[in-house]
Parts: structure tokens; sequence; C-alpha cells
């Protein structure tokens, strides 16, 4: 199962991002080899959307699963869509994450975890 984990920093021992949308990286992880690659989240500065341009992004890579802290209704939504599972984790290393989905500690998300975000006229919305 090929698992994407949101990441701070570009490394396997990198703090977990809360963020799905905004998140600095994609840490992708082959569940049963550990082999893993980190990405650039292309979506990290867009104006509106992030969310569902992050879960196209991973759709189109063949991820399966997603662990982070929060998906908001966007999000949910378009990796719902997608066939992709989510997985809720309040914070710790990638390397740890993993290890808890593996070991069926992790919550399943069945609806969005944080509220719809807003474009709001420069005042500063929309960056969660």
């Amino acid at each position: 199962m090929k698992v994407a984990i949101s990441a701070e920093q570009p490394q396997f021992e990198a703090e977990l991002e809360r963020r799905f949308g905004r998140c600095a990286y994609f840490v992708l992880v082959d569940a049963e080899t550990r082999e893993w690659e980190s990405l650039p989240n292309p979506a990290v500065e867009a104006r509106g959307g992030a969310g569902t341009q992050a879960a196209q992004f991973l759709a189109d890579r063949g991820v399966q699963a997603v662990i982070s802290g929060d998906f908001g209704p966007n999000a949910y939504a378009a990796l719902e869509t997608a066939g992709i599972h989510m997985y809720t984790a309040r914070g710790g290393r990638v390397s740890e994450a993993l290890e808890a989905l593996l070991a069926e500690q992790l919550e399943r998300v069945t609806g969005a975890t944080s509220p719809k975000r807003h474009q709001g006229g420069g005042r500063g919305f929309g960056r969660g």
C-alpha cells in the first residue's frame, strides 16, 4: 500500500504537519518495503483549493492512504472521490505515524475534521 504522510520537512523522521492541503511536503511510503520519497506539495501556496489540488496530486501518484492532522471538507471530498483512505494523527514523526497506521492505531477519517477555509480579501484566511 502506498501511503502519503503530510510533513514539515522532506525526511522520513520529519515532524508530521497537521494541515493536509498546506503542508510543505508529502512523504510517500511503500508500507510493505518501507521505501520512501519526499515530494514538495505543489498546492502549498495555492490561492484557493489547496486541499483539492493536493488530493489530485496524490491520486495521480497512486496513493491509497493519507495520514495528516486535519482534512477540510473539500480535501475530504476529493480524497474520498479518489478512493484514498484518510487517517488522522495528532503529532509525532512521519515514521511514527506510519507505524501507528500499520498497527491499526490511527482513527480512520469519515468526514471533514476542520472547517472550510475562505479566501477573504487578503485578511489571512485560507491558510489551513
